[in-house]
């Protein structure tokens, strides 16, 4: 999976904290909510505009998660 497809840097959202295309839902938020014990459905439940792709992309873009 090439994340770059999903993960964007822009200096006006986030004060250019990698976000999910799109969305102004960073990386680390992700990575945080996976990290602290949601499931990948619950934070697919609690935000819609996120599918599957995005929360793997996340996961590519940090290594050191996995």
């Amino acid at each position: 999976m090439d994340y770059r497809k999903y993960i964007e840097t822009r200096p006006d959202v986030r004060f250019g904290q990698p976000c999910i295309r799109d969305t102004r839902i960073s990386v680390s938020d992700v990575l945080s909510w996976l990290a602290n014990g949601m499931t990948q459905e619950e934070i697919l439940s609690d935000f819609p505009e996120l599918i599957e792709t995005d929360i793997q992309a996340c996961k590519e873009y940090s290594p050191s998660f996995q």
